[in-house]
């Protein structure tokens, strides 16, 4: 079995011969944190023929690596950072790649990537529609590039009940320990939603629902009764889970942090999302709270609302960072639907490969909307280009900015861990292509620089204090800049 990367070109370039990557090569993140005492899981990502093996040298006691799967548990007791040298084997050769497990007090070091139900299924999600959506990101070879979450969004909850007063599923989901755990079985994480509101927005329970005894508690909030916190954080931990996305608007401080306080306490690292809508004004606190917090509402794949969403993001640039990443919403490439009934997304190509390349670009979390079983070759291109994926996932985590704007042509830029900068060229045009250039100098940069087309995965040769290139409406030219040493 070979799991290929490939590569479905937008018309910016023409479509070109995908690579065949047959030897071994390990993706995803670099960096990895964890609570000391947790349980751990990670699964090296990597594309190559199989079978494969894996090892890693340097891996601190307390951790176990399987080698024919490449899943890495087990705990870490005590905080501090092991530096770890991954290692893919098959017939065809080898790859090796440095992993460095931060154990502390911060989770999401690079930004989350993975599904989430709604986009895609919405009221319709049920435990077979998950476990498929799982099943998919395997067999797609998502998983191979670093995809890792499974998330159910709102419409999983059922009643509240005595004597714990956790929120339990509705029928559709009949054993969420048993769903985690097949989930964990294939080397992925899964995810929950809830909301501090008597009812989400589907109109299911939400954190502060009644209880079915009808049990009063000491006092009010503006959502109705005190949230039940602890015991909906204890429950999920008890199930296993990775992820919750917590939705309500306007977001406080105050419910943001209640339940940032119930997740440490459950005992198992839960990466934390706030939605939706945060207020600028109090970035620094969704920062402390929380690992991301969407700074916009709703995303939908029109032009219109990806272009609005993503270039008005410069804002929120300095409150990104390892552990803390602004989400601009989930991705609205492939099949989406928002119910049973799927479509294919209405973003053209260029617009498409916009999208993922501005999201990469910000550092935000990659949250795939789309129907995993039925992914066409450029939505599978799209969501498999390791050099592209690498500009979201480097371990400095800082976002880009807008650099220059010359009426619909912009330039965002993106400093990298290595000293490189990854840069995109953007048209915003509605009516024609049109020429965008970079200067070094916006970018703080002399002499020469090695030019790399990230979606063609092609070096364009070295280039002095300037490059331009002509970047067909709504289209992006991605690159990845690297000084050269004077001689």
């Amino acid at each position: 079995m070979t799991r290929r990367a490939a590569i479905a070109m937008p018309e910016q370039y023409g479509i070109l011969t995908p690579p065949t990557p047959a030897k071994p090569r390990i993706n995803g993140a670099r960096v990895f944190g964890v609570r000391p005492g947790r349980p751990f899981l990670f699964t090296i990502p990597a594309t190559g023929d199989r079978p494969m093996t894996f090892a890693a040298r340097g891996l601190p006691a307390g951790l176990a690596l399987d080698s024919k799967t490449g899943r890495i548990t087990g705990r870490l007791d005590r905080a501090g950072e092991h530096a770890v040298t991954l290692v893919a084997t098959s017939a065809l050769g080898s790859d090796e790649r440095p992993l460095r497990i931060v154990v502390g007090d911060r989770l999401a070091l690079t930004p989350p990537m993975g599904w989430n139900s709604w986009n895609c299924w919405a009221e319709a999600v049920d435990d077979g529609k998950v476990r498929a959506a799982a099943e998919a990101m395997m067999a797609s070879g998502l998983a191979d590039h670093g995809w890792t979450y499974i998330n159910i969004d709102d419409c999983w909850q059922g009643r509240r009940v005595p004597p714990a007063y956790a929120l339990q599923p509705k029928e559709r989901f009949p054993d969420l320990k048993a769903l985690a755990d097949y989930v964990h079985g294939l080397g992925l994480k899964i995810g929950l939603y809830s909301t501090p509101w008597k009812t989400s927005y589907a109109g299911y329970p939400g954190g502060s629902a009644d209880t079915d005894d009808g049990r009063v508690l000491e006092k009010k909030s503006a959502f109705g009764a005190v949230p039940f916190e602890r015991a909906d954080a204890f429950q999920w931990a008890a199930w296993g889970i990775d992820y919750l996305k917590y939705d309500w608007k306007p977001i406080d401080a105050a419910h943001a942090r209640a339940m940032a306080d119930a997740l440490l306490e459950s005992g198992r690292d839960i990466v934390y999302s706030l939605s939706n809508s945060a207020d600028l004004a109090q970035a620094a606190a969704w920062a402390e709270a929380a690992n991301s917090w969407r700074t916009t509402g709703d995303i939908n794949d029109t032009w219109a609302s990806v272009s609005g969403i993503g270039f008005d993001q410069d804002p929120w640039k300095a409150f990104a960072g390892p552990g803390h990443w602004n989400d601009p919403d989930m991705l609205v490439v492939g099949r989406v639907g928002w119910g049973p009934s799927l479509r294919p997304t209405g973003l053209t190509p260029n617009e498409q490969y916009t999208h993922i390349s501005l999201w990469c670009l910000l550092a935000a979390p990659l949250l795939l909307g789309c129907d995993l079983q039925n992914l066409d070759a450029l939505t599978l291109g799209l969501l498999t280009n390791d050099d592209v994926l690498e500009v979201n996932q480097d371990p400095l985590g800082r976002q880009a900015g807008r650099i220059s704007k010359d009426g619909p042509a912009e330039v965002w830029a993106k400093d990298m861990a290595d000293g490189s900068k990854a840069v995109g060229l953007f048209n915003r045009d509605d009516r024609e292509p049109r020429p965008v250039a970079v200067r070094w100098s916006d970018l703080g940069l002399k002499g020469k620089c090695r030019v790399r087309d990230l979606w063609r995965q092609k070096d364009l040769g070295e280039h002095v204090d300037t490059f331009e290139a002509t970047v067909l409406v709504h289209g992006v030219v991605l690159l990845r800049l690297t000084p050269q040493k004077r001689q």
